[in-house]
């Protein structure tokens, strides 16, 4: 069960309240995605790192309210949701579009002086390596449903139920308007440690395109390339939860026990 505090708000969910945590890991969703996509996250690092996972408006208990717009957008109220709270430091962790927008985050929260300590960005080529995609004009339905099989990572059976999809299709349409229409900053770099993760097979990233964040960092950077394509990161949980572990918990105190899957 998801456990709110009042200081959560719409924008942050707790699955695993962790008090004695090192750090905190804000975990932001691709596409489509919701907070729910990093419950295993929580599961595998709590205690050692408490993961704090974003809910985007338009979907699940935020259904109701129209989704983001753009990333600057997103990044804004995500900021806003993060910079109040007190206590321990912040990493940021963001795959596909959640990328783009964890990078502004960083961003915004370095120029309030809350500068993150770690960023990880999964499954997102580099802001100065812009492809034209998919949502960057309005896609049809068709073309929607047409990408998500390409891209795998939703279940064949939601994309054969009519009734599902037209809850999931305007989201999904959306957030592919957010990330198809971000550019990011001429020179933009944050000042904290990057590491970038993509799948060795994926057709939206390629291993060159998730190298060049290398330029978008003065902290440090690392590339790791995992087997898989864009949604590598559930089949090699256990590896990607080793690199998270590997630079939070750097001196393997407490680090969490080895995972299935």
């Amino acid at each position: 069960m998801t456990i709110r505090n009042e200081d959560d708000e719409l924008w942050i969910r707790r699955f695993r309240p962790s008090p004695d945590s090192a750090v905190s890991l804000v975990c932001l969703p691709h596409a489509g995605g919701s907070a729910s996509t990093y419950a295993g996250f929580s599961e595998a690092l709590s205690p050692a790192v408490e993961v704090l996972a974003v809910q985007y408006p338009g979907r699940q208990d935020r259904r109701w309210e129209a989704p983001g717009r753009t990333v600057a957008e997103l990044a804004d109220a995500v900021t806003d949701a993060l910079a109040p709270r007190p206590g321990r430091p912040v990493a940021l962790f963001g795959h596909s579009m959640g990328g783009a927008i964890a990078f502004e985050v960083a961003r915004r929260l370095e120029e309030r002086g809350r500068a993150p300590v770690a960023l990880f960005v999964s499954g997102r080529r580099a802001p100065s390596r812009h492809r034209e995609r998919l949502g960057a004009e309005a896609p049809t339905d068709e073309e929607v449903v047409a990408e998500l099989r390409r891209l795998g990572g939703t279940d064949a059976a939601v994309l054969a139920d009519a009734a599902l999809l037209r809850i999931l299709l305007p989201v999904v349409r959306a957030d592919y308007r957010v990330a198809g229409s971000y550019r990011g900053e001429p020179g933009a770099a944050v000042g904290c440690p990057l590491t970038a993760l993509v799948g060795d097979r994926d057709p939206e990233t390629t291993i060159e395109e998730a190298g060049a964040w290398e330029a978008h960092t003065t902290g440090g950077f690392e590339l790791r390339i995992h087997p898989g394509g864009h949604f590598f990161l559930e089949p090699n949980r256990s590896e990607v939860i080793d690199v998270i572990s590997d630079v939070l918990l750097p001196n393997g105190a407490a680090r969490p026990a080895p995972t299935a899957g």
